[in-house]
């Protein structure tokens, strides 16, 4: 239910923004539909009785077919450019741009893909995932405001149904998003950055997504390898660092002050 909560805000809230905000139209729809597929795979799980959900390759498949719409758009509206801001290379106004060329189909697909399996491999403890999406979503909305990009109704509208979420959310939590929430959460994150060419921004203020997922990638990779060897206690890294003697209230402050200060990194990026 909190995942639906956090979707119906958002929606809501961007339909009134839409007749002046037409770019919210594309970041909507894969917010949405990523939430969409969260929802089924709830659905299954919660009121269909099966564990599974949906499985990964139906996951995949919904995914990679919302991808493709938005990377559809983003090749040919003509009111975003494809070009891609470098970091650290004197911001928007006179930083260097990539032009990927046909490489920049295969790069949204990984950027959509990889951001949205971190961010749901960060909903792991009470609060982690709402504490350090906010963060990035407030980035979002700074740099959206800062840069007149079209989309900051929607990146508030993420800051604003976040945290009243969170108040529930925090250790014992009340309420959880679910597979809801954390996927249209990372659809949101990936299509963000990409209508504002920022995508190159979301390994640092990203960075927890970015630990969360390549933790479980070495982990299987080589607990595969080495015939049942692991790297780290426990996969994903948050509860690594669970076994190792930390409270949950203690990881997510920890990673929550991380994406902060990165988020404070990227801006001097801007």
């Amino acid at each position: 239910m909190g995942g639906l909560i956090i979707l119906g805000s958002i929606i809501i809230t961007s339909l009134f923004y839409l007749p002046q905000y037409p770019k919210i139209i594309p970041v909507l729809f894969v917010t949405a539909g990523f939430g969409i597929i969260g929802f089924l795979d709830d659905y299954i799980k919660i009121v269909m009785k099966r564990s599974e959900g949906l499985n990964p390759r139906q996951k995949l498949a919904g995914q990679i077919v919302i991808t493709g719409v938005f990377a559809y758009y983003l090749v040919k509206s003509q009111e975003v450019s494809t070009l891609i801001l470098v970091p650290f290379t004197g911001g928007f106004d006179g930083g260097i741009f990539l032009d990927l060329g046909i490489l920049y189909v295969p790069f949204v697909f990984f950027v959509m893909l990889g951001t949205d399996n971190g961010v749901n491999f960060t909903d792991g403890l009470d609060g982690l995932c709402t504490s350090v999406t906010i963060l990035v979503a407030t980035f979002l909305t700074i740099i959206a405001l800062g840069e007149n990009s079209g989309i900051s109704p929607i990146t508030g509208a993420v800051v604003g149904s976040l945290l009243g979420f969170l108040l529930f959310n925090v250790y014992p939590a009340k309420v959880f998003m679910g597979d809801t929430g954390s996927l249209a959460l990372g659809g949101f994150v990936a299509a963000s950055t990409l209508m504002m060419q920022a995508p190159l921004f979301i390994p640092i203020i990203g960075f927890i997504y970015l630990a969360e997922v390549l933790s479980v990638i070495l982990q299987v990779t080589y607990f595969k390898k080495t015939g049942g060897k692991r790297i780290f206690k426990m996969a994903p890294i948050h509860h690594h660092f669970e076994l190792c003697g930390w409270s949950e209230t203690r990881v997510v402050a920890v990673f929550s002050i991380v994406t902060a200060i990165l988020c404070l990194v990227a801006y001097l990026g801007i």
